[in-house]
């Protein structure tokens, strides 16, 4: 009797410590499983408590902002009667309403309603531009009209005729890859020509959040959970510790304009190499054919300074965690940390504007050109208006430099 009572506890003793391990796992993974990406993902809500202030600064950024539910919180164009519409010709125009079910863009002629599509998805953080997205079924499509900031005006979208209202230019994945951090693909279908990816609204993660950058971060968040003492990050890799090709690459999965892909993006990880994802282009670089607003990377590395430092990458100037735009001292002091006068190699022009130098070296080596891929008219315009980025080839630009010095003068 005494054998078998000890079995009997034997028995429950083992059977309560694997339900005890078993809903330890179990919590464990629910930490984690919620993310759409999988259980590798923790969610960049995960972040906040440990690195609060990086969450705050980053949350503001055009990076964090490059994609949103359309609201209107988010969308960014101006609904005021007379200022919210754009005109094909005079008796047919598009208006941006505010109705009860949400925003819409309403396509009239004669002042008659022909169409209504509600703003889905805002694409672009607004600061200089937004675009916007509407769901039908499972796939999306690219709304007729945009805003443009520079122009403070309603114009017609990238890729859509400005005479002519549309609405049927369909959105593939590739746009999500560069705006959001990830939508799940259900499917592809040959529709005559054109190949449609079947996406779910469901399963997205809008904006470019941690992860899409520093990795899946699932089990570097459990164990500093679980061991809150250890300050040395622990189960993620770390920027510092990648080479600078591998720095660039993480970067040039969306700054390095249209590539043909051989798989997503939303696959690639920090260490990973990038030409995994494309098909391999000739090296060979025409810095006259890469255009500003998608080939920053191409720029870059074509340019003299990339070209003869080591160490030089993307974040040596960029801080992506916080939102610098026009900021110019901030970027023109890190210019000076290789470009000084122990270095022989400091602007020749300093000795007659040092002061106008030191705030401010852009304008000079990395002027604003116009995108010939983008181009876009708005309301009452002749000729399209060009979207201006800066240059990343850096160089010095001699008709840009008087442009500056003469109007600082």
């Amino acid at each position: 009797m005494l054998k078998n009572n000890r079995r009997i506890f034997l028995i429950i003793s083992i059977l309560f410590f694997l339900i005890l391990t078993l809903s330890q796992c179990v919590e464990r993974e629910k930490q984690v499983s919620l993310d759409p990406r999988g259980a590798a993902y923790a969610g960049a809500d995960q972040c906040v408590a440990c690195h609060k202030n990086i969450s705050h600064s980053f949350s503001n950024t055009a990076h964090n902002k490059s994609s949103a539910p359309a609201s209107d919180k988010t969308v960014k164009g101006n609904f005021v009667f007379d200022k919210n519409e754009y005109f094909y010709r005079p008796d047919v125009k598009v208006a941006m309403e505010q109705r009860d079910s949400g925003l819409y863009q309403v396509a009239y002629k004669n002042n008659i309603e022909r169409q209504a599509t509600r703003m889905d998805i805002a694409i672009g953080s607004g600061r200089k531009a937004q675009t916007y997205l509407y769901w039908y079924d499972d796939n999306v499509y690219q709304l007729p009209v945009s805003w443009f900031v520079p122009a403070n005006s309603w114009v017609n979208s990238p890729g859509y005729p400005a005479t002519q209202v549309r609405f049927d230019r369909n959105v593939p994945i590739g746009c999500f890859e560069c705006h959001s951090s990830y939508i799940k693909l259900k499917s592809n279908e040959v529709v005559g020509s054109n190949v449609l990816d079947n996406l779910d609204r469901n399963q997205v993660i809008y904006g470019i959040d941690c992860e899409r950058c520093h990795g899946p971060a699932a089990e570097h968040v459990i164990f500093h959970k679980e061991h809150p003492e250890e300050k040395s990050p622990r189960n993620i890799v770390g920027y510092s510790a990648l080479t600078r090709q591998q720095k660039i690459d993480m970067c040039a999965q969306c700054h390095s304009g249209t590539q043909t892909i051989l798989k997503t993006i939303f696959d690639f990880k920090p260490g990973d190499t990038l030409l995994n994802n494309f098909f391999a282009k000739s090296t060979h670089i025409n810095v006259d054919e890469l255009d500003v607003h998608g080939n920053q990377t191409q720029l870059l590395m074509a340019s003299q300074c990339f070209i003869e430092s080591k160490t030089l990458t993307c974040t040596s100037c960029h801080n992506t965690h916080v939102s610098e735009r026009d900021r110019m001292k901030i970027f023109s002091q890190r210019c000076m940390n290789c470009h000084n006068q122990a270095n022989h190699n400091f602007c020749s022009l300093a000795s007659s504007s040092k002061t106008l130098i030191t705030d401010n070296c852009i304008d000079c080596h990395m002027p604003a050109k116009p995108s010939k891929s983008i181009t876009l008219l708005s309301n009452g315009q002749a000729s399209p208006l060009a979207d201006l980025v800066r240059t990343h080839y850096i160089k010095v630009y001699p008709e840009e430099s008087k442009k500056f010095i003469s109007v600082k003068k």
